[in-house]
């Protein structure tokens, strides 16, 4: 059954974190499809300002998500809320930061929009919500939260999962998203550091090429947003309450995926075949954490290369976009091929 909206109709929407990397992505897709979504304004609340020129449509509010006075004000008269600001954190902030900015951030939005009467809420959600550190090969949105989580970041994206399907009623209307790993056109998580190890002319991978992992393209994650919301405001059902696995292509290895990209956009990869065992890239990241622990009464840091990061990277995680192609009919609108060579141009050599 296809679902569609009133035509003449537009809306007012907030795309909190719409500063950042999926947040612009959603902000350019809502510009680029009125067909989707009219929009009569769209308010980026973010603490950092867009940087890039923006319609006049746009407009930007400076807020943290844990000032509910900012959110209640910046969600006045909206219809729809698009809530993708997060410390996306593996260990480099304190778990106390992510819980409030993450968890409680979200708390604060969800009464912004009781509180405004917004009547949609589209949740960013991650993949790590149900991330265990085994292996989860073709799993679905039936996959159970682990008893315990890795680290906060994994634990606060599922309570925040949990808070926003708990919050779908009558007057408020949600859904949750779980984008597979993302990339894209600026992506600040892991191209820059992939690329920057290139350039010191020793690149290393983790373990030994067979662990297969998911990705989704940017725009790809912005378009299914808009897909959930327009079901929702032409009263789909069938989507309300519920999470969503997004992932734009089938499985592979995390650095074999970003290896065509880097050396795509003209940087060497050398040794061609260099891989790290993950026994010793673990042993690495313990020793890492250790070093961290021991300056931590002189200064507080958390390494990047972490054992966590280690089994992120090097184990199997799988699953697909089923659900929502059935519930909301998602499909990518950029296809791998597209999205590969866009991410390479913004990359290229110049």
């Amino acid at each position: 059954m296809t679902y569609s909206i009133e035509s003449d109709k537009a809306y007012s929407v907030v795309v909190t974190g719409g500063s950042g990397f999926l947040g612009k992505a959603i902000v350019r897709e809502l510009l680029t499809n009125p067909s989707l979504i009219k929009c009569k304004e769209i308010r980026i609340l973010d603490i950092k300002e867009p940087g890039d020129p923006t319609d006049p449509q746009v407009s930007y509010i400076k807020g943290d998500i844990r000032d509910y006075e900012c959110l209640e004000r910046a969600t006045l008269g909206i219809d729809i809320i698009f809530h993708a600001a997060a410390i996306v954190d593996w260990g480099t902030h304190s778990p106390k930061v992510i819980y409030d900015v993450n968890f409680g951030g979200t708390e604060n939005v969800i009464k912004a929009c009781k509180k405004n009467s917004v009547g949609t809420l589209i949740y960013t959600s991650s993949l790590d919500a149900v991330f265990t550190g085994k292996p989860l090969v073709n799993i679905d949105e039936n996959q159970p939260y682990p008893e315990t989580h890795a680290n906060m970041y994994c634990e606060s994206k599922a309570l925040s999962e949990v808070a926003v399907i708990k919050a779908n009623n009558g007057s408020l209307r949600t859904c949750v998203l779980r984008p597979s790993d993302v990339y894209g056109e600026g992506d600040p998580f892991h191209i820059d550091s992939l690329i920057n190890m290139a350039k010191t002319g020793f690149y290393v991978r983790l373990g030994n090429g067979k662990s297969r992992s998911q990705h989704v393209y940017v725009g790809n994650m912005a378009y299914a947003h808009l897909l959930a919301a327009q079901n929702i405001l032409a009263q789909n059902t069938a989507i309300t309450g519920k999470v969503y696995f997004i992932t734009d292509g089938p499985a592979h290895n995390f650095f074999s995926f970003f290896d065509q990209i880097v050396a795509g956009s003209g940087y060497k990869i050398w040794p061609r075949n260099m891989w790290l065992p993950r026994w010793l890239a673990y042993s690495i990241g313990s020793i890492s954490e250790f070093i961290a622990f021991l300056y931590r009464p002189i200064r507080h840091y958390n390494p990047k290369f972490s054992r966590f990061a280690v089994v992120y990277t090097c184990t199997d995680f799988t699953f697909s976009s089923d659900r929502a192609r059935k519930d909301f009919g998602f499909e990518p609108k950029y296809s791998a091929d597209e999205a590969i060579g866009r991410t390479v141009k913004y990359y290229k050599i110049k």
